[in-house]
Formats: structure tokens, C-alpha cells, sequence
């Protein structure tokens, strides 16, 4: 494991929890073995149902399903495990026991959530590419690409958890800041760029008084189902931004620079721990606003499973 001494004593660190009162532990520990059940069951129906659907490009749909996989392994692993780490104002377990549970958790949730940063920025890149391809974006973007690329997204989050884990805890959230921001940058650009080519399309064909016109490829573009899917993705982006941006700015302004700690430090740091992992139970239910093949595909999974 990396050196604790590197953040500090872990076992002061480990201790701050005590600090704040048991109804506030219990209540946010409760809400996560909560949210954990709703993960696991919410995205396990997704898997099954985005294999009905058939409206989805497959290469965007292995996205959608990669998404849907480590918002799974976020239920089932890491925040059990974190709701485990509160308990243990409660429970008082061994603190030696709690440091790897803890140095576990974090190395999990740096691959999981990273994973699903980049997954996300990568369906908002397909779709902007579906839009400026034409023809060709079948031919460009393959199963057999898409596939390398999620195993490149894999290899980079597993290789950051190694460097959490086996060398530097600062190298590893500076990197996964960077990442993070970069990444977010190229989802405004991508969606800036769908919205701009979506309404000079429209301005031309208002003009010429046409029907939807071809896209650059020769395909005629559907654009309500096009636009369908973008909003899809968009409300899962935002999401993503509501749920992420607040544990980045209370961990570098709260943490890193102004060194904040207390009673009132910790319950931000545990309740925007919470709100991260509440991202993996509001992907689910975004699919199954926005998609309506996907909504169908999960009530009929739940009616098959209640007949049984």
C-alpha cells in the first residue's frame, strides 16, 4: 500500500468520523446501503434491458453498457465499503482493519469513477461524431474500436489505482483532477458543436423550405431520434457534473488549500462523498426517462421476474 505518513497519520484521519454525532454517521451510512441496493438493481436492469434495445448504434450502446457496469461495481463494492468506513463510529472496528478497508474503497472508486468519466465523455464525442461523419461515422467508429477504447479507459483507471495504492496518493488526485477537467471540457465542446451544426442545419432547411436535409455523409439524418439520444446523454452529463464538481471543489479548496477540519469539514466530506456516489442510482432512472426502448425493455425484465 502507499505510505500513509504521505496524507498524515491515518489513524487520526480514521478518527475524525467520532467527531460528529451518531445520528449523522447512521443516517448517512443508512442513505448509502440505501443507494447501494438501488445502484446495483437500477443498472443490473439496464445491462439486460440495453440488449432489447435496437435503435441504439451498437458501438454507442457498448458505451451505454460500460457506463451501466461500473455504476453496477459502485453498488456493490464501494459504497458499502464507505458505509462501512462511517460504522465505524459505531461499530469501533480494529483501525488497522480500517485503513485497508479504506485504502480499498478509494482505490475502487478512483477506477470506477474514472472509468465513468471518460466513458461519458466518449458518448458525447460518438454522438458528435454521428453528426459530422455522415456515411462514414459506421465505418469509423466499429464495435472492435469502441471495444479498444474502453479497454484503454479500464487501463488507465486500474493504472491510477495501482499509483494510489503502491506509490503516491497526491499524484493520483492531482491526475484524476486533471483528467477530470479535461474531460469535462471536451463534453462542452462536443455538445457546443452538436448544437451549433443542429441549428445551421435547421436554418437551412427553414430557408429552402425543405424536409430534414442529408447529413455530410449522404444519410439522411432522423433527427428526432438523434436529438432524443443527445438529450439522453446530456441529462446523464450533467448529472455526472452536479454529483462530481462539489467532492472536487472540497477536496482541492477545503482540503488542499485552506486545510480545513473539524466537525463541520467532515460532514461536507462525507456528504459529498454520498452525492459522488449517488451519480451511479441516477443513471438508471435518466435512461429510462429519456430512452423509451429502454423503459419498455426494464418493465418487461421486472414483469418476467415477478411471474417467476
Amino acid at each position: 500500500m502507499a505510505n500513509s505518513a504521505e496524507g498524515g497519520d491515518y489513524r487520526k484521519t480514521l478518527n475524525l468520523s467520532p467527531t460528529l454525532s451518531t445520528g449523522i454517521i447512521v443516517f448517512l451510512s443508512a442513505l448509502n446501503i440505501f443507494l447501494s441496493i438501488t445502484a446495483s438493481v437500477g443498472n443490473a436492469l439496464t445491462i439486460i434491458a440495453l440488449r432489447k434495445v435496437s435503435s441504439v448504434h451498437p458501438p454507442t450502446k457498448l458505451l451505454f453498457r460500460c457506463l451501466a457496469v461500473t455504476d453496477l461495481c459502485v453498488g456493490l463494492t464501494s459504497q458499502p465499503l464507505f458505509a462501512t468506513i462511517m460504522l465505524n463510529a459505531v461499530t469501533k472496528m480494529n483501525l488497522d482493519i480500517l485503513y485497508y478497508v479504506l485504502e480499498v474503497n478509494t482505490t475502487l472508486s478512483f477506477v470506477l469513477c474514472g472509468v465513468s468519466i471518460f466513458t461519458s465523455t466518449a458518448i458525447s464525442m460518438d454522438r458528435l461524431l454521428a453528426l459530422q461523419l455522415g456515411l462514414r461515422y459506421r465505418h469509423v467508429v466499429t464495435l472492435r474500436r469502441v471495444r479498444a477504447v474502453i479497454f484503454c479507459f479500464w487501463l488507465v483507471g486500474v493504472s491510477g489505482g495501482f499509483i494510489y495504492s503502491f506509490w503516491s496518493h497526491r499524484i493520483t488526485y492531482t491526475a484524476a483532477i486533471v483528467l477530470g477537467i479535461l474531460s469535462l471540457f471536451i463534453s462542452i465542446f462536443s455538445y457546443k458543436k452538436i448544437f451549433l451544426t443542429l441549428r445551421q442545419r435547421q436554418a437551412k432547411v427553414e430557408s429552402h423550405n425543405e424536409q430534414d436535409r442529408p447529413n455530410a455523409g449522404g444519410i439522411p439524418l432522423n433527427v428526432p431520434r438523434y436529438k432524443k439520444t443527445v438529450s439522453s446523454i446530456l441529462w446523464a452529463q450533467l448529472a455526472l457534473v452536479a454529483c462530481y464538481v462539489p467532492f472536487l471543489i472540497v477536496y482541492v479548496v477545503i482540503i488542499e488549500i485552506i486545510g480545513w477540519r473539524g466537525v463541520s469539514a467532515n460532514a461536507v466530506w462525507l456528504s459529498t462523498t454520498t452525492l459522488l456516489y449517488l451519480n451511479s442510482s441516477l443513471n438508471p432512472i435518466l435512461y429510462c426517462w429519456k430512452i423509451k426502448e429502454v423503459r419498455q425493455a426494464v418493465k418487461d425484465t421486472v414483469r418476467r421476474l415477478n411471474c417467476m
